[in-house]
């Protein structure tokens, strides 16, 4: 299970090592998120960021665990949304960057693109991308890439 901001429910899927010159760059101020891979930029593509009050986290971090259908746990309630696939609060895939205690913050899709089409900031620290976006950064990156997240 995920949240911005929650807890994986099982192990991390085992991937290959990262290539060392392939990262995930997300650029807070223009909300938008590319893989640098050999010097070569693919994307941008727009996000959704962490509200003021609970902010994505900036520096430089690392793909932690990827996840087909994550379950969502909500961060207030801890209930499980008994939903996953595209319509899940997490979408149809989980980039996990960032461990604070019991709480984890990731790259995931979502159900509601409105918010990613104004780069609005709503989150509870994730990092929100359209479904199909998600989809290609997560075929595009492993365990262990580097991720780096700039204001």
């Amino acid at each position: 299970m995920f949240l911005c901001g929650a807890a994986p429910g099982s192990a991390s899927m085992a991937s290959a090592p990262a290539v060392e010159d392939t990262h995930i760059h997300l650029d807070l101020r223009q909300r938008r998120i590319s893989v640098i891979r050999n010097g070569h930029r693919i994307g941008p593509w727009p996000v959704a960021i962490g509200d003021p009050r609970t902010p994505t986290p900036t520096g430089v971090f690392q793909v932690e665990n990827k996840r087909v259908n994550p379950q969502y746990e909500s961060t207030k309630s801890g209930r499980v949304h008994p939903v996953t696939g595209p319509s899940s609060p997490l979408g149809h895939r989980w980039i996990g960057f960032l461990r604070q205690g019991p709480n984890q913050f990731g790259i995931h899709g979502t159900p509601w693109p409105h918010w990613v089409k104004i780069r609005a900031a709503v989150s509870n620290g994730c990092v929100r991308m359209l479904n199909a976006h998600v989809q290609k950064l997560y075929e595009l990156v492993d365990v262990g890439t580097p991720v780096k997240i700039t204001r």
